[in-house]
């Protein structure tokens, strides 16, 4: 396959992934409320739930394309937790009613855990298993701080779906489920096939090109998810998926991608790209605690998705 072939196979791919990635939501959510799951229990299942990215990690690491898997997790995390997250925080500065210590704390803890599970170079199926009970864990928890007066809102394409779902039958949410899985899987294997192709023409390693490039692309409709939120005031919104971008990146979508194919983790990302990530959602966690985010802290989420990006191409 030549250059040509495999950046118009590759943009192919990344349409189908971004456009059917809504349709999934839309199916997800409508066929699990119309079986009769609580909406509330919907948020809680689906908190950040992005399944764009989770199906180019997985069919990253099915095709042994490690760069690809990992950079689906920390990379597109990346962009969500700090590149979105900050110029929101530019153009509306956010003031938040509540920011539990014991909430903050969580996201932490999950991309910990995933540098721990990483640290003998290798995610192995074990290890995926251990975040999915991780995710399950942090799922329980969140329900039970919601009886203690935590208000637990769904964000982005879930809280859209829930405001719908009416407009779907519990059978056609199921069928829209089955095609939309079905496309994103399709758009996936275009999207890595053509990505590989790319990589081996151009002077960048599959990490430096997930974690950035491809990263990028999936992910930057996170934009569209947290600023119309902040600007109408309601950054419990934007909150909401910073946290459950996290706790989705890190524990659910990496805990599948592991279980695909045991994922071997390079030394570039072991000591820089996970523990720049851990100290990116530190930073935020503090902020958070402030229950503010002015412009200049905005501001230094970007330089520290920058400071993420950029070694990578200079080194």
């Amino acid at each position: 396959m030549n250059v040509a072939s495999a950046v118009v196979l590759f943009i192919v791919g990344l349409g189908l992934v971004i456009y059917f990635a809504e349709k999934l939501v839309k199916g997800a959510v409508g066929t699990s409320v119309g079986f009769g799951i609580s909406a509330f229990l919907v948020s809680v299942i689906f908190i950040g739930f992005d399944p764009e990215n989770l199906a180019v990690g997985a069919v990253g690491s099915f095709e042994g394309v490690a760069g690809i898997a990992l950079g689906s997790v920390i990379g597109a995390a990346m962009v969500a937790i700090a590149l979105a997250f900050g110029i929101t925080a530019l153009i509306a500065p956010m003031q938040f009613e509540q920011a539990p210590k014991r909430v903050l704390v969580v996201p932490i803890l999950a991309v910990l855990l995933t540098s721990i599970l990483a640290f003998d170079s290798q995610l192995s199926r074990a290890d995926g298993a251990i975040l999915l009970i991780g995710f399950a864990l942090s799922a329980v928890y969140l329900l039970f701080l919601s009886r203690r007066g935590l208000d637990i809102k769904p964000a982005g394409e879930v809280a859209e779906t829930l405001e719908e779902t009416d407009e779907l039958s519990k059978w056609k949410s199921l069928g829209l489920l089955v095609l939309s899985l079905a496309a994103i899987i399709a758009g996936s294997e275009m999207l890595v096939r053509g990505a590989e192709v790319i990589i081996g023409q151009v002077d960048l390693s599959d990490t430096v090109f997930g974690m950035t490039i491809l990263a990028f692309l999936v992910s930057i409709e996170e934009l569209a998810r947290e600023i119309p939120a902040a600007r109408k005031g309601r950054a419990e919104i934007t909150f909401g998926n910073v946290a459950g971008s996290i706790l989705a990146f890190f524990l659910f979508n990496a805990g599948i991608i592991a279980l695909v194919r045991p994922v071997p983790v390079d030394t570039q990302t072991l000591t820089f790209y996970l523990p720049f990530c851990l100290g990116t959602v530190i930073v935020i966690s503090v902020f958070m605690a402030t229950r503010s985010v002015p412009r200049w802290a905005g501001a230094l989420l970007v330089l520290l998705y920058l400071g993420f990006v950029l070694p990578g191409y200079l080194l």
